[in-house]
C-alpha cells in the first residue's frame, strides 16, 4: 500500500510517498464510516411532452409538469409518445421508400394496421423535446458541499434547471452527463427539472449512426443506467487514470484533483493495488511534483516482478483503490479496475502484450429489441461476450456508438478487444471535416469516452466513427489520429471504420480483403470464380506498413426466421416479419418457412466460412469484423446473423460448429478446387493459423477423407516440433489419388492439430457416365422435334440455355452461388437477389448427384448457368425437384428443375444450362448423368400435367 502526503508550500505543491507494507493499514483508517452521500433518483418523475418546444420561453421548470413518467426508462418503454403511422418523422435514411407509395404496402399503412419493412417498429415514437421533473431533498449535513447530478446516459441534448435557475446543458451520446449543482442546492427542498431533446440540431453525426438512429436501437428520449445526486467534498478526485507498463512491470497513475476550498488543508493520499484474488502488492517510496495550476498528480506504482498480464485467454484484473484524507477525515475514494496489458502493432499485424494476436470480430451496432435503448448492468453485456466468444471471436466493433461502462467492465471479465467509436456516421447527408459543429463534437466526444473508459483493458482501438464523408475530412482525421497518439498510448488509433487510409493511423480498417465487396455482384471471388481455398489477401494489403482489418466483411443473408417473432415482447416489435410472412403465404409457401430458413442459413454459413478462411490464411493479416454474428434488424432488415437480434442461435449452426472456422486456433487448407474426377490426385497444401495462449509443442496432427456415412478412406499425419503463433504456416501436403472412389460422392477432408478440427466438403464424380437404357432427348430448344416426341409418349430433357429465360417467367431474377448480400432494400437489389437452392435429397432424380437440401459447392457450376423459373406463371404450385430461394420481400416459387407430363410424354425441364462447355464442367455431366438416370428408370413418374402453351412461354416460344 502506498501513502501520499500534499502539503501546500508558497506557490507549489509537492508530494512526499511512503509506503506501508501492512495491508491493513488502510482498512484502520478508513474504520469511520461517511454518511449518506448519495441520493437514488430512480423511480416516478413529473413528465410532459413539449411537441411545440415552448417549454423553455414558457419556463416549464418553474411548475410542477403535468404527467408522470417511471425512470431509469424511456418515453418508449413508458409508452409515451405517438402512434406509428405515414407521418412519423423516423431518425434515419430509408433508401427504398417504396412503403409509402406501392399499392402491395396499402394495407400496411392503414392506421390500426401501420407495419414498416425498414427496421423494427417501436410501439410509440416521439421526436423533440421532452421534460421531467423530481422533488428532492438536500440532508442539512449537505450544506457547503459540491453537489453533483449523475446521469448515466441521456438521449440526448439534456439541460437542467435546479427551481427556477438554469444550470447547465450536456450532450455527450457516450459517456455520463454529470452536472455541478451546488451553487444552487442548499439543504432542503428543491425541484430538479431535465429537459431532453432527441431531435438531430446543430451537431449532426448522421441520421444513420447507430448512437441515434431508428435503424438499430432507435432515437429514444428519456435517461437511463445510474440517474442520483451525489455530495462531493471540494477537494476530490476529478479524474483518474491508470497507465500500464508491462516492460517496466509498473503502472503511472494520472491523477487530476478537483479544489474548490478555500481552507488550507494538509490531505494525503492512500493508494493499494490488489489482485485478483485480493492479494496487496508492494511499493516503493518516491517524491513527486504536481502543477499547481491543473493540480495534476502522477504515480508510479511498481506492480511486481511477475505482473498477470491481461488478455483473451487470462483476463487479469487488477483493483487500485485510492483515497484523498485531510483533517481525520476521508474526502473522496476512487477505486478503478485495470489490467497490465500492451495492445500493440507488429509490422502489419497486431500484439498483444509482444505476442501475435489476430482480431477475429464483430459489430454490435446497437440493437436492443426489448428496451430500445443499451443494458447498463454488467451481466446482460457477459451473455452477450461469452456467446461472442463461444464462437470464437475476441474482438468488438461498436459501429459508430459508445456503449455504457458495464459493457467495458463485462468485457475486461471475459477477454474482449474492444473498438470503440465516438458516435458518428458522417455520411449519407451529413459530412466531417467541413467546420460544422459535428467537429469539435467529435473531439469533445472522444475526449469523454477516454476519461470515462479509458483505464478498461478491452478499450484497445478508438476512432472517429464509420465510413466519413466530407472534402475536408481526411485531412481532419489526420489530424484526430495526431491529436491522440501522443496523449494516450493505451489503445491503437485509426480515422474511420472503413477510410480514409492514412500514413499516420496505427492501423488500416479498409473493406477492400473481402469475397463480396459492396457493389460488386455477381463479379465477387465467391460468385464469379470457381470454388477454391488456396486465395488469401496479400496482395491487396501488401501496399500497407500497418495491421489492417478487413471492415465488415459478410453481410450475408439468411431467410426470417418466423418463429422469431413471438420474442419481441418489448417496445420493438418485428412487424418486418410480419409483413414478410404474409407474403410467404400470400404466394402459398408458408409451409417452406422453415426449410427455407435451413437452407439459406447453411448457405450463409459457408460464405462466412469462405470468408473468415480467407482471412486467416493471408499472412501478415491484422484480422477481420464480421458484419455480422447477430442480426441487424434495420437497413430494410439486414438477416445477417446466424444469431437473430436476441444473440440466440437460429438453430442450423452450432458456437462448436462455427468455432472450427473461427478460433484462435484454426486448421486451413489451400483446394486448388473443390470438385474433383476420380482419375484425378487430391493435391491440398495444409497449413494452421495459431494464435493461441503459447506456442503449441509436439503437436498431434492428422488429415483424413471420409464419405458421409462416417467411412475414413484415407488419412495421413504431419509431424512437426512446434508450431509457433502466427498464421500461413505450412503443415504438409496431402497427395492422395482418388481412384478408389468409384461412386458419386461427397466427401469430407479432415485435419485435425490436437484437440482444433477443421473440415471442407469436396465432391468427386466418375470421368465416365453410364449411359441410360432408354433413348432420352436431350435438347436445349422446345422445338417441333422435341414437341413431337412428347406427344407420342416419348421422354425429353429440356436444358435451357443461359439466359433464355423469358424475362416474364423469371429471366429478369438475379442469380447466383451466394445468398443475398445485406439485403435487396438498400443495395437497391445487388446481384443475387436469391438465397441459394432447396432440394430433397432423396429424390431419385438427384440419386446420382450427392447433395445435401441446400447449396454448397457443387452447386456453384449449376447457379452460375442458370436462371430462376417463375413455377407460378407456368402451373400453380408447381413444386420442383430443385427450388430457388427468393428474396423474402418478393417470395416468388422459383426453380431450377422440375419435371412434368405433357400430353403422353414426360418431360424434365432444366434452367440450369447443361450443354454449354460441358466438358469442362464435372458438375455438369454428373447432374446431366443423374437425371437421364432417373429418367430412364421407373421412378419417373412426374405428378403434374403442364399444358404445352405454357411451357413454350418459358422461353418466349421459341
Amino acid at each position: 500500500m502506498l501513502t501520499i502526503f500534499i502539503r501546500r508550500k508558497a506557490s507549489s505543491f509537492f508530494l512526499l510517498l511512503v509506503c506501508f507494507i501492512s495491508h491493513g493499514a488502510l482498512a484502520q483508517k478508513t474504520a469511520v464510516k461517511p454518511g449518506v452521500n448519495r441520493l437514488d433518483l430512480a423511480g416516478i418523475w413529473q413528465f410532459e411532452v413539449d411537441s411545440l418546444d415552448r417549454g423553455v420561453n414558457d419556463k416549464w421548470f418553474a411548475r410542477k409538469l403535468s404527467d408522470q413518467i417511471r425512470l431509469p426508462g424511456s418515453m418508449t418503454t413508458n409508452f409515451k409518445g405517438n402512434d406509428i403511422d405515414v407521418h412519423t418523422p423516423w431518425t434515419g435514411s430509408i433508401v427504398d421508400s417504396s412503403w409509402y407509395n406501392n399499392p402491395s404496402y396499402a394495407r400496411y399503412r392503414v392506421n390500426g394496421n401501420i407495419k414498416v419493412p425498414f427496421w423494427l417498429q417501436p410501439v410509440k415514437y416521439y421526436k423533440g423535446p421532452a421534460w421531467y421533473q423530481k422533488e428532492i431533498e438536500i440532508p442539512a449535513g449537505w450544506k457547503g458541499s459540491d453537489i453533483n447530478l449523475f446521469i448515466e446516459r441521456s438521449h440526448w441534448e439534456t439541460s437542467v434547471w435546479v427551481d427556477d435557475k438554469f444550470a447547465g446543458m450536456a450532450n455527450s451520446l457516450a459517456a455520463p452527463d454529470v452536472f455541478e449543482l451546488g451553487q444552487f442546492l442548499s439543504p432542503g427542498k428543491h425541484r430538479l427539472t431535465v429537459r431532453i431533446d432527441n431531435q438531430v440540431g446543430d451537431i449532426d453525426p448522421g441520421e444513420n449512426s447507430h448512437s441515434i438512429t431508428d435503424h438499430t436501437q432507435g432515437n429514444w428520449n428519456g435517461m437511463v443506467g445510474k440517474i442520483f445526486i451525489e455530495k462531493r467534498s471540494k477537494l476530490c478526485f476529478a479524474d483518474v487514470q491508470v497507465f500500464p507498463d508491462i516492460d517496466r512491470k509498473q503502472i503511472t497513475v494520472k491523477i487530476q484533483l478537483k479544489n474548490t476550498a478555500r481552507t488550507s488543508l494538509l490531505p494525503h493520499i492512500l493508494a493499494s493495488v490488489s489482485d485478483n484474488a485480493g492479494h496487496a502488492l508492494s511499493s516503493k517510496t518516491q517524491t513527486v511534483h504536481i502543477d499547481t495550476a491543473n493540480q495534476r498528480i502522477s504515480i508510479t506504482y511498481p506492480m511486481g516482478l511477475k505482473p498477470h498480464l491481461w488478455d483473451e485467454f487470462n483476463p487479469n484484473l487488477y483493483k487500485l483503490k485510492l483515497q484523498l484524507q485531510g483533517d481525520g477525515k476521508v474526502l473522496d475514494s476512487k477505486e478503478i479496475s485495470f489490467g497490465m496489458r500492451k495492445f500493440s502493432s507488429r509490422g502489419t499485424q497486431f500484439a498483444i502484450n509482444g505476442r501475435l494476436t489476430f482480431l477475429r470480430g464483430t459489430l454490435d451496432c446497437a440493437a436492443f429489441p426489448l428496451t430500445g435503448y443499451p443494458p447498463t448492468d454488467v451481466q446482460s453485456w457477459t451473455d452477450i461476450f461469452r456467446k461472442c466468444k463461444s464462437y470464437g471471436l475476441n474482438h468488438i466493433r461498436f459501429h459508430s456508438w459508445c456503449p455504457p461502462e458495464a459493457a467495458f467492465t463485462a468485457a475486461d471479465q471475459v477477454g474482449l478487444y474492444l473498438q470503440i467509436e465516438c458516435s458518428s456516421w458522417a455520411n449519407q447527408g451529413a459530412t466531417i471535416g467541413d467546420g460544422k459543429p459535428i467537429d469539435q463534437f467529435i473531439y469533445d466526444e472522444s475526449n469523454r469516452i477516454v476519461s470515462a473508459y479509458g483505464n478498461h483493458p478491452s478499450f484497445c482501438m478508438l476512432l472517429y466513427g464509420n465510413e466519413p464523408a466530407g472534402d475536408q475530412m481526411k485531412k481532419y482525421l489526420t489530424g484526430f489520429v495526431k491529436y491522440w497518439k501522443p496523449r494516450d498510448n493505451r489503445r491503437l488509433y485509426t480515422t474511420g471504420a472503413g477510410w480514409p487510409i492514412i500514413d499516420e493511423s496505427n492501423y488500416n480498417s479498409t473493406p477492400d480483403p473481402r469475397i463480396q465487396l459492396w457493389g460488386a455482384g455477381l463479379k465477387s471471388v465467391i460468385n464469379a470464380e470457381s470454388p477454391k481455398t488456396n486465395f488469401d489477401w496479400r496482395n491487396v494489403i501488401a501496399k500497407w506498413q500497418h495491421p489492417t482489418v478487413s471492415h465488415e466483411i459478410g453481410q450475408w443473408c439468411v431467410y426470417p426466421d418466423f418463429s422469431e417473432i413471438s420474442k419481441y415482447t418489448g417496445i420493438l416489435k418485428a412487424k418486418n416479419f410480419e409483413i414478410f410472412r404474409d407474403q410467404l403465404k400470400e404466394n402459398g409457401l408458408a409451409d417452406y418457412a422453415s426449410d427455407f430458413l435451413n437452407a439459406s442459413g447453411n448457405l450463409q454459413v459457408l460464405c462466412y466460412k469462405a470468408d473468415i478462411e480467407a482471412a486467416l490464411r493471408t499472412p501478415g493479416f491484422g484480422g477481420f469484423q464480421l458484419l455480422g454474428l447477430y442480426d441487424f434488424p434495420g437497413q430494410g432488415t439486414a438477416l445477417v446473423g446466424v444469431l437473430n437480434a436476441f444473440w440466440h442461435e437460429k438453430g442450423y449452426v452450432s458456437q462448436k460448429e462455427y468455432s472450427r472456422f473461427c478460433n484462435a486456433v484454426v486448421p486451413l487448407a489451400r483446394f486448388p478446387k473443390m470438385v474433383y474426377y476420380n482419375d484425378e490426385t487430391l493435391r491440398v497444401p495444409m497449413e494452421i493459423a495459431q494464435f493461441g495462449p503459447a506456442p503449441i509443442k509436439d503437436p498431434q496432427i492428422k488429415w483424413s477423407v471420409s464419405s458421409v456415412d462416417g467411412k475414413v478412406w484415407y488419412r495421413g499425419a504431419f509431424k512437426k516440433s512446434i508450431i509457433p503463433n502466427g498464421n500461413n504456416i505450412f503443415l504438409g501436403d496431402i497427395n492422395q489419388p482418388l481412384a478408389g472412389i468409384t461412386s458419386p460422392q461427397r466427401m469430407i477432408v479432415s485435419l485435425s492439430v490436437n484437440n482444433y478440427t477443421n473440415s471442407w466438403d469436396i465432391f468427386v464424380y466418375p470421368r465416365e457416365h453410364v449411359k441410360p437404357k432408354e433413348n432420352i432427348l436431350v435438347t436445349s430448344v422446345l422445338d417441333d422435334k422435341a414437341i413431337a416426341l412428347l406427344k407420342n409418349g416419348g421422354k425429353v430433357l429440356w436444358t435451357l440455355k443461359q439466359h433464355t429465360l423469358n424475362k416474364d417467367m423469371g429471366g429478369d431474377i438475379a442469380i447466383g452461388f451466394s445468398t443475398i448480400f445485406w439485403n435487396t432494400a438498400w443495395t437497391h437489389s445487388q446481384p443475387p437477389t436469391t438465397m441459394g437452392i432447396l432440394c430433397d435429397p432423396k429424390h431419385p432424380a438427384l440419386a446420382n448427384f450427392p447433395t445435401q437440401s441446400f447449396s454448397n459447392w457443387q452447386w456453384w457450376d449449376a447457379m452460375s448457368h442458370s436462371s430462376a423459373m417463375e413455377l407460378d406463371k407456368i402451373k400453380p404450385g408447381l413444386k420442383p425437384i430443385v427450388r430457388v430461394i427468393d428474396d423474402w420481400v418478393t417470395a416468388r416459387s422459383l426453380g431450377l428443375i422440375f419435371e412434368c407430363n405433357v400430353g403422353k410424354g414426360k418431360l424434365i425441364v432444366s434452367s440450369v444450362d447443361l450443354s454449354a462447355d460441358i466438358q469442362s464442367r464435372p458438375e455438369a455431366k454428373q447432374l446431366t448423368s443423374s437425371l437421364l438416370t432417373y429418367m430412364g428408370s421407373n421412378d419417373f413418374k412426374p405428378a403434374e400435367n403442364v399444358e404445352l402453351q405454357k411451357l413454350q412461354a418459358i422461353t418466349g416460344g421459341e
